[in-house]
C-alpha cells in the first residue's frame, strides 16, 4: 500500500549506469537524461565542479587542481565517491521539484559483476538518495527495451556492445539461458586506435580524438567508399604538433583485434546454446543493441563469422534504459526475472 502511495509522489527512474554515458527513464515521462559517465572534481578537496558533458569537455585539458575522472571502467564502479556524487547530480538535476518522497530505481548491470561490485552500485544509488534499488542484467534490460518478446518459449539472442562491456545473452521464457560479458567494447576501439597511431605512425592522440576516428571513419566490414579525415596530435619523437590523415580501411586494421574479440565471444556463447534455442536464433536472428553496434558494417560482419542473420535494433543507445523503464512501467506483472 505505501508502495502504491509512494509512487504516486516520486519520480522513479531506470537507469543505464554505462562507462561511457548514462541515461536516466523516469516514469510516465520516458528518457529524460542522456550524459556522459565524466566527472570533473578539484584535487584535494574533492569538490565537484562540473558533470557530464560539461565535464567530458574538460578531458586531458584540465588544470593541476582540476581532475577530470570517468569513475565507471569496464561497466562497473571504479572509483565509488565519485559515482556516488554523480548519481547524486544526476537524481537532482531529474528531480526539478522538490519532493519529500525518494524514488524508486532500476539500474541495468552487466552480467559478469562480482557481488562486491554490485553492492557497490546499490550503496551508491542509495548514498544518492534511492529509496529502493532493483538490479538488472544489462543483456535481459537490452532485449525488452527492443521490444523482444522474450516470455516466448524459444530462443533470442541479443548482444549489447556499451562503452565498457559487451553483453551477450541468450533469452527463452523470459530467462538468461546464455550470458557471457566480455570487457571489450567502445572505450577498446578508442584504445585499439591510439595504439594503432602511435606504434605505425608515432602520432600521440588523445582520447577525444580518437573517438571522433571512431565515428567517423570506425568499421568493421570492408565498403567501397573509402572515408578519410585529418588527425592531430603531437609526435613520440620529437614532440612537436603533428598532423597526418587517415583513411577507413586503416582504422578497419586498427580495430581488427577488439572487434574479432567481441566476434569469438559471441561464436563461444552460441557454442554454449542449446540447439533447440540455437535453431531459433538462426531463423529469427541476432539483435545487436548498444553504442558500439553502431560500427559501421559490424552487423554485415558478425553476421558473415557466424552465418547467422543479424539485425541493429531501432534505438541501440537506450535498449538498456527503456528495457530498466518498462520494469519500472509494469513492475508486477512483466516478466520472470530474478531483480536483485
Amino acid at each position: 500500500m505505501f508502495n502504491s502511495l509512494y509512487g504516486m509522489f516520486s519520480n522513479d527512474m531506470g537507469i543505464d549506469l554505462g562507462t561511457a554515458n548514462t541515461l536516466v527513464y523516469v516514469k510516465g515521462q520516458g528518457i529524460v537524461l542522456c550524459e556522459p559517465s565524466v566527472v570533473a572534481v578539484q584535487s584535494g578537496t574533492g569538490k565537484v565542479l562540473a558533470v557530464g558533458q560539461e565535464a567530458k569537455r574538460m578531458l586531458g585539458r584540465t588544470p593541476g587542481d582540476i581532475v577530470a575522472i570517468r569513475p565507471m571502467k569496464d561497466g562497473v564502479i571504479a572509483d565509488f565517491e565519485t559515482v556516488e556524487k554523480m548519481i547524486r547530480y544526476f537524481f537532482t538535476k531529474v528531480h526539478k521539484r522538490k519532493t519529500l518522497v525518494r524514488p524508486r530505481v532500476v539500474i541495468g548491470v552487466p552480467s559478469g559483476i562480482t557481488e562486491v561490485e554490485k553492492r557497490a552500485v546499490r550503496e551508491s544509488a542509495e548514498q544518492a538518495g534511492a529509496r529502493e534499488i532493483f538490479i538488472i542484467e544489462e543483456g535481459l534490460a537490452a532485449a525488452i527495451g527492443a521490444d523482444i518478446p522474450i516470455s516466448e518459449p524459444a530462443g533470442h539472442m541479443v548482444i549489447d556492445i556499451g562503452g565498457g562491456t559487451t553483453e551477450i545473452a541468450v533469452i527463452s521464457l523470459g530467462g538468461m539461458v546464455v550470458s557471457d560479458s566480455i570487457r571489450v567494447a567502445g572505450d577498446e576501439f578508442d584504445e585499439a586506435i591510439i595504439k594503432y597511431m602511435r606504434s605505425n605512425y608515432n602520432l600521440v592522440i588523445g582520447e577525444r580524438m580518437a573517438e571522433e576516428v571512431k565515428f567517423r571513419l570506425g568499421n568493421a566490414f570492408p565498403e567501397k567508399k573509402t572515408d578519410s579525415m585529418e588527425l592531430k596530435g603531437r609526435d613520440s619523437i620529437t614532440g612537436l604538433p603533428k598532423t597526418l590523415e587517415m583513411d577507413s580501411s586503416e582504422v578497419r586494421k586498427a580495430l581488427a583485434e577488439p572487434v574479432k574479440e567481441i566476434v569469438d565471444g559471441i561464436k563461444l556463447a552460441l557454442a554454449k546454446t542449446p540447439p533447440e534455442l540455437a535453431s531459433d536464433i538462426s531463423d529469427r536472428g541476432i539483435v545487436l543493441t548498444g553504442g558500439g553496434s553502431l560500427l559501421k558494417g559490424f552487423d554485415k560482419h558478425i553476421s558473415k563469422e557466424t552465418g547467422v542473420p543479424v539485425i541493429l535494433a531501432e534505438n541501440p543507445l537506450t535498449c538498456v534504459v527503456m528495457g530498466a523503464g518498462k520494469f519500472l512501467e509494469e513492475m508486477k506483472h512483466l516478466y520472470r526475472v530474478n531483480l536483485k
